[in-house]
């Protein structure tokens, strides 16, 4: 056993450990196969520590050590696929991994097989991606799903051109490493993650990472005498790793922000996230010279629900009334949800009075018929107090003042009501 492959394999665990730890609250598939990814590299590394061996052992430790960084680049393919959970997905690439595992068997083997049968399995690269593509249903067949047809098919043609000239051997292990890592970076660049610091570092490594096959072979090839140290050529798969790391940091941050300004049940906004969205409305208003509105609203009969039907029934009624709301308001204007049963609306201008009181209607119409929910019918209404800018009030929070004001004078009447002044 050589034990120079162990700084690489503390290395590796640790990044797997960070993986776990960082990864934990999330526990999507894809930073579980990102994680599974990453175990492969660390079988990479402990096989490679047995490449000495003599005989069928040292063999074997070359074909699960290379297979391995085949594995896992498969593995970070398939978390990059539009459609990750579907069976075609799924077939793809387990079948091409097989592919790629099959002839890098065939290749290791201390007499390579004859031309035919390494002409058969070079061919596979080719057919295999190609029949599973077009034998998936067309709505469930993403579109970059292609590019490791093409690539496969260009590396298919590459082997059966190349496998056996002077440089075939190395051109056996060379290609297929290149292609598959090559095909990982050119699906993350083109697949839809969020444009950040962590996607740029991840891309470069990836490129990098399918670069250091075809690099080495001529090193070994023209540049004998030039000593590359094995950190240098490992320093791509560190650089996937701290990239991959920070998406998940940056995913975590980008949805503690969201869970900062929004109500964890409704999904809409909350009372800070309001407050931005009221003072903005305002300024532009006041830029245009025209009016905007808000409405507060608070539920009818919504105690009596959470009393006689339980809490989890009320939270129903509540995400149930919230995309009623929605449907009914404009892409344009803010719906949030700002107490226990109360909701505030930003009705963005310009907008009359008379055009706002008009929603407001039309919202408290929303909830006139019973709304069914958990198999329960109930009947629930709205009060609903309106105030505008720059008629009523000045500042957002004398708007919402006079708004809540107005909504607890309708709510006195008998509810059902909307008070507009």
């Amino acid at each position: 056993m050589s034990w120079k492959e162990l700084p690489d394999l503390l290395a590796v665990g640790l990044l797997i450990y960070a993986f776990v730890t960082v990864s934990r609250p999330a526990g999507t598939l894809t930073t579980r196969l990102w994680l599974a990814g990453w175990i492969c590299i660390e079988v990479h590394f402990a096989a490679y520590s047995f490449l000495e061996l003599p005989g069928v052992g040292g063999v074997l430790a070359d074909i699960v050590g290379t297979a391995s960084l085949v594995w896992c680049a498969q593995l970070f393919c398939w978390s990059l696929d539009a459609r990750p959970c579907g069976r075609g997905s799924r077939l793809l690439y387990g079948a091409t991994a097989f592919v790629y595992t099959l002839y890098i068997a065939l290749g290791s083997l201390p007499a390579v097989p004859s031309q035919p049968v390494m002409d058969v399995a070079a061919s596979l690269f080719a057919l295999v991606p190609l029949s599973i593509v077009l034998i998936t249903p067309r709505a469930e067949r993403p579109a970059s799903r292609w590019i490791s047809v093409v690539l496969n098919t260009a590396l298919a043609v590459a082997l059966l051109r190349w496998q056996f000239s002077k440089h075939g051997t190395d051109l056996m292990f060379v290609m297929p490493l290149f292609v598959a890592y090559f095909t990982c970076g050119l699906k993350f660049g083109f697949s839809d993650q969020r444009k950040t610091g962590g996607f740029v570092v991840t891309l470069l490594g990836l490129l990098s990472w399918s670069l250091v096959f075809p690099l080495g072979m001529v090193f070994d090839l023209f540049w004998p005498r030039v000593q590359v140290g094995a950190e240098v050529w490992n320093l791509p798969k560190y650089l996937v790793a701290v990239g991959m790391i920070l998406l998940l940091l940056e995913g975590q941050l980008k949805r503690n922000q969201h869970l900062a300004q929004h109500d964890a049940l409704t999904g809409l906004p909350n009372r800070r996230l309001f407050q931005d969205r009221i003072s903005g409305a305002m300024e532009r208003a006041r830029q245009r010279n025209a009016c905007m509105a808000m409405l507060a609203i608070d539920l009818d009969g919504f105690k009596q629900v959470n009393d006689t039907m339980g809490h989890h029934v009320g939270d129903e009624v509540l995400q149930h009334v919230a995309h009623l709301f929605i449907a009914r308001l404009r892409r344009v204007d803010t719906l949030a949800r700002t107490g226990g049963d109360e909701f505030s609306v930003v009705l963005e201008g310009p907008i009359t009075r008379h055009e706002a009181a008009s929603v407001a209607s039309a919202l408290r119409q929303l909830l006139e018929a019973p709304l069914t929910v958990a198999g329960q019918s109930m009947q629930i209404g709205a009060s609903i107090g309106l105030a505008v800018f720059p008629e009523d009030a000045q500042t957002p929070e004398s708007l919402c003042i006079l708004a809540d004001g107005r909504m607890y004078t309708a709510k006195r009447k008998g509810g059902g009501a909307v008070q507009v002044s």
